[in-house]
């Protein structure tokens, strides 16, 4: 399968500062992939650089299979970006806004209606964009970059300002976009949000890539234990120094994640239907925050 974004060796100097260094990775259609890291980590010059607004000192791009930075009106049309921070003129109204930006892409604005409707901002359509929360104006924002047919959308910490419902829509509007085949690279900060969301993660430190793969991947890149509790009618002795009784009642202990199929055995005995096992996995967060160390914090 061809790519429809790969990057080889790409690096992006400002002067004597490198925003990127030599980054290199291949993006397949209809996947998830959300770009992680701390602030100045190089999130932002990557989408640029992928959707051709500035050149790479180093290496080479490919989008679609072109050179991004040399497409022209018909390539750009088949792209989609939403900025992290959405800018529309204020005396314009919602259903305005999509008239400009679809006659900008040269699609038919019949469909702006419905780009309005699926991201909750039909009844706010001929409202001016001033009166917009920041919220509403991110939603007009994910309506803009789905003008047209989009192949592959690139947001810019997405859901900045969503409240939780429209949060949870706006995840399933990408699985349906994601079967539909079309590929989504988010950058973001929420990175409990991403769990169950992406198919993939790129993390980012000081311009690298230095992880790349699904959470089960980075996990067992990672190693990180896993916690195992458990609440049984039975009391737990003979389980031994590693497992510590709670303030809730339960036992917990921590192990490798090549132990954990022999803690369960271990346990099975003494556990009844109404008894309760919890299996913690190491969170996306736990994983960042393992492969920027110290830099997680800041």
């Amino acid at each position: 399968m061809t790519p429809v974004v790969e990057l080889a060796g790409v690096t992006k100097r400002y002067g004597a500062h490198v925003a990127v260094h030599d980054v290199s990775y291949k993006l397949d259609a209809g996947k998830t992939v959300a770009l992680v890291g701390h602030n100045g980590a190089g999130k932002s010059t990557l989408i640029r650089l992928m959707l051709g607004v500035t050149r790479p000192s180093t290496g080479t791009i490919r989008v679609l299979g072109l050179d991004p930075s040399s497409g022209g009106a018909a390539f750009r049309n088949r792209l989609g970006f939403l900025p992290e921070n959405a800018m529309f003129h204020p005396a314009s109204t919602g259903r305005e806004a999509l008239d400009f930006f679809a006659k900008l892409k040269g699609a038919a604005t019949s469909r702006n209606m419905a780009l309005l409707e699926q991201v909750g901002l039909a009844a706010a359509a001929d409202r001016r964009i001033d009166a917009y929360s920041k919220g509403m104006r991110q939603r007009l924002g994910l309506a803009q970059a789905l003008i047209g047919t989009p192949e592959i959308l690139f947001l810019d910490e997405p859901t900045t300002g969503l409240d939780p419902g429209f949060r949870r829509s706006f995840y399933e509007i990408l699985g349906r976009l994601r079967q539909s085949g079309v590929t989504v690279l988010l950058s973001s900060h929420a990175l409990g949000e991403l769990q169950g969301a992406a198919d993939r993660v790129l993390v980012l430190n000081s311009g690298a890539l230095i992880a790349d793969g699904s959470v089960a991947a980075l996990r067992a890149l990672a190693r990180l234990p896993i916690k195992i509790s458990f609440r049984a009618a039975r009391e737990g002795q003979g389980l031994g120094p590693e497992w510590q009784r709670q303030g809730d009642g339960k036992l917990t202990r921590f192990c490798e994640p090549n132990e954990k199929i022999a803690v369960i055995k271990a346990i099975a005995p003494r556990l009844e239907a109404k008894d309760d096992l919890e299996i913690e996995e190491p969170s996306l967060d736990d994983l960042y925050a393992h492969f920027l160390g110290p830099e997680a914090e800041s």
